[in-house]
C-alpha cells in the first residue's frame, strides 16, 4: 500500500502526522473504530483537536515501519487484559473479589455489581472492575470447567 502521508516520532516521543503537502500535525492518536470486534481494521489517525487525518482500512496493509508506529501507539494507550481463567471468587454476592489469570499475568479484581459484566456477543464478555479497568473474556467456551462454573453464578 502506498500512502500519501507518513508518521514519525518527534524528540519527545509523540507521534506526528506528515501530510502529502508537508504539513505536520503533532501528537496524533490512532483510534480503533471496533477495538474488540475488529482490532486490525478500521483505524483512524486523529489530530489533537479530534479531526480525522487519515483512515486505515486494514492495519496489515500498511508499510512495516508505519504499521509498527501505529501498533506501538495503540499498545501504549490501550489496556484491556484478557481473562484466561477464573481461579476463585470471594463470594457469589457482589461486591466480590475475583482471582483470575490474564494474558498479562495473575491478578485480583473486584466486581462491584453484576451490571459490570457486559455481554458483547454470545461468547464474549467485558468485565469492569471497581477501578474501571476493563477485562475482556473473549470466548466463554474456551474457559475450563471450573472457570465456567464460577462465572455462571454471575450471569
Amino acid at each position: 500500500m502506498t500512502l500519501d502521508w507518513t508518521l514519525r516520532r518527534d524528540a519527545l516521543g509523540r507521534l506526528n502526522f506528515v501530510a502529502a503537502d508537508g504539513t505536520v500535525s503533532e501528537a496524533v492518536t490512532p483510534v480503533r473504530a471496533f477495538p474488540i470486534a475488529a482490532p486490525q481494521e478500521s483505524i483512524s489517525i486523529v489530530s489533537g483537536d479530534g479531526h480525522e487525518l487519515a483512515w486505515i482500512d486494514r492495519l496489515g496493509d500498511l508499510p512495516d515501519d508505519t504499521r509498527t508506529l501505529v501498533e506501538e501507539e495503540l499498545a501504549s494507550r490501550e489496556f484491556m487484559p484478557r481473562i484466561l481463567r477464573l481461579k476463585s471468587v470471594s463470594t457469589f454476592a457482589t461486591p466480590s473479589t475475583w482471582d483470575v489469570d490474564t494474558d498479562r499475568g495473575p491478578t485480583r479484581l473486584v466486581l462491584k455489581g453484576e451490571e459490570d459484566i457486559r455481554r458483547l456477543s454470545a461468547t464474549t464478555l467485558l468485565i469492569a472492575d471497581i477501578h474501571g479497568i476493563q477485562f475482556l473474556l473473549r470466548d466463554l467456551l474456551s474457559l475450563d470447567r471450573h472457570s465456567r462454573k464460577l462465572l455462571d453464578r454471575f450471569l
